[in-house]
């Protein structure tokens, strides 16, 4: 299977509304001005106020490396929150 392009933005939610969970997560990939690869990260309650975390990688392996650990996190959301997260159409980062 062929590597998802880096720099596409990935949507997740996960939505329990019997449990009331509303979650989402967005991930989000760029190059800086100096070459650098940043990963941005968002999450929290669909509708609440949501957190961010920016990490910086010098190469595109280390960005890769990290988006891979982050969505297999993710992947385990129904053994710790008791749903899954599915893919949704991407919203602009704000």
């Amino acid at each position: 299977m062929p590597a998802e392009p880096l720099f596409t933005p990935i949507a997740l939610v996960a939505i329990d509304d019997s449990r009331n969970i509303r979650r989402r997560y967005e991930i989000h990939v760029s190059l800086d001005l100096f070459g650098v690869y940043v990963v941005d990260t968002r999450w929290g309650r669909i509708g609440g106020h949501t957190q961010k975390k920016r990490h910086s990688f010098a190469d595109e392996n280390g960005a890769r490396r990290h988006v891979a650990a982050t969505l297999s996190r993710r992947s385990s959301a129904t053994r710790r929150i008791g749903t899954a997260y599915r893919r949704v159409a991407v919203s602009p980062l704000g």
